[in-house]
């Protein structure tokens, strides 16, 4: 019997699994609240005023939990690459901006809470970063060890 593709395959590493998981939590939430949970809302005839409280509550909900799992995302990305080139990298570049747009969602919440336009411009970039982010290798995947042989 050879031995084929499959058995030559290695495991994925736990902060592999943990980017994975993370990603898979922040990012598809963020989606599929304003693109599939808030216009289903609409379409069942609930009242604006009530679709427009639950994305108030929602909103924030998800936005702490994306820039939760994007810090757990940096962590796993710091381990598996050297600090210097982290910033050279598009997964850091597009984690820090994922931290900054959340940070600055709080921020406006916070102090400026009428300005709903600006909120969701935050909400859209870190959704839009986070879909960026899903088309990236997983750091000490499989993607970033057929980079690591060619180089």
């Amino acid at each position: 019997m050879s031995k084929s593709a499959i058995f030559k395959r290695q495991p994925l590493k736990a902060g592999a699994i943990s980017w994975q998981l993370a990603q898979t939590f922040w990012v598809g939430g963020l989606w599929l609240l304003h693109f599939v949970l808030l216009p289903a809302l609409g379409e069942m005839g609930l009242a604006p005023l009530l679709i427009e409280e639950v994305a108030g509550t929602l909103g924030p909900l998800l936005v702490g939990l994306a820039a939760f799992c994007a810090f757990l995302q940096l962590l796993v990305l710091l381990q598996a690459e050297r600090w210097s080139s982290l910033w050279r990298d598009m997964r850091g570049q597009l984690l820090v901006t994922i931290l900054l747009m959340a940070a600055s969602y709080f921020a406006v919440h916070e102090w400026m809470p009428e300005a709903v336009r600006w909120l969701l411009f935050n909400y859209l970039v870190l959704a839009l970063c986070g879909l960026l982010l899903v088309l990236q290798p997983v750091p000490g995947g499989e993607g970033g060890r057929a980079r690591q042989a060619r180089h």
